[in-house]
């Protein structure tokens, strides 16, 4: 494995660390509306969480290089504020992967909070517990299951991101080219044996994000 592909595992790993870290910060109190609230707002608002899931990847990068490039709305703010622009930056490719990994952190979050009922809520309620104190002492440990979901769907959605980086990232070496694209340049340049290793991982890598989700599960349900 040569030194350029050791550059981009460690880029994809901390790019899906961050990604993953951020969605949970910001998942959270949009999932927990989600589930909790009967406003009208609740269908829109889903149903632009859940645009990653049927949006190819290219079209989500080529709308965030858009927006976020020197002519876009975000990057003249950016630009403005003497932070330049996003595109072909690291962070670019952060914002870019926390909006294409949002619904796979929000949904499962959304899950666990709505599983809670309101039974525990309202016992809490009756002991005087605070809103704050409520969510941090009932809910939280009670939706546990639903972070565990979210971080390792998260992080792992995050690691196979090939559109959105490429659209938005480009391919800048030790910069923005992650695992997938690094593959990508393998296969372009007929390097099978280097395309091999880096894909088998990934296969594997994989393997064992499902396999934690699937034990995780079957340990909540009990044995048999």
């Amino acid at each position: 494995m040569s030194a350029s592909d050791l550059a981009a595992i460690w880029l994809t790993l901390e790019l899906a660390s961050l990604t993953t870290a951020l969605l949970l910060v910001i998942g959270t109190p949009v999932a927990w509306w989600l589930a909790r609230t009967r406003s009208r707002l609740k269908g829109p608002i889903g149903a632009v969480v859940a645009l990653p899931l049927v949006l190819p990847p290219t079209v989500l990068g080529f709308y965030l290089l858009v927006t976020m490039g020197p002519h876009g709305l975000v990057g003249k703010f950016t630009a403005a504020m003497g932070l330049g622009t996003l595109p072909f930056t690291f962070a670019g490719l952060v914002v870019g992967s926390v909006f294409y990994s949002m619904p796979f952190v929000v949904q499962p979050l959304q899950n666990a909070f709505e599983a809670i009922g309101e039974r525990p809520l309202e016992v809490a309620a009756t002991l005087r517990a605070g809103p704050w104190d409520t969510f941090f002492t009932v809910v939280l440990p009670l939706a546990r299951p639903g972070f565990v979901t979210a971080s390792i769907l998260g992080f792992a959605h995050t690691v196979g991101e090939f559109g959105v980086v490429l659209m938005l990232g480009g391919n800048i070496p030790g910069k923005t080219r992650t695992v997938s694209v690094q593959i990508f340049d393998h296969v372009e340049a007929m390097e099978y044996a280097q395309a091999h290793w880096l894909a088998g991982g990934m296969v594997v890598f994989s393997f064992f994000v499902l396999l934690a989700l699937y034990s995780g599960r079957r340990f909540k349900a009990g044995p048999g």
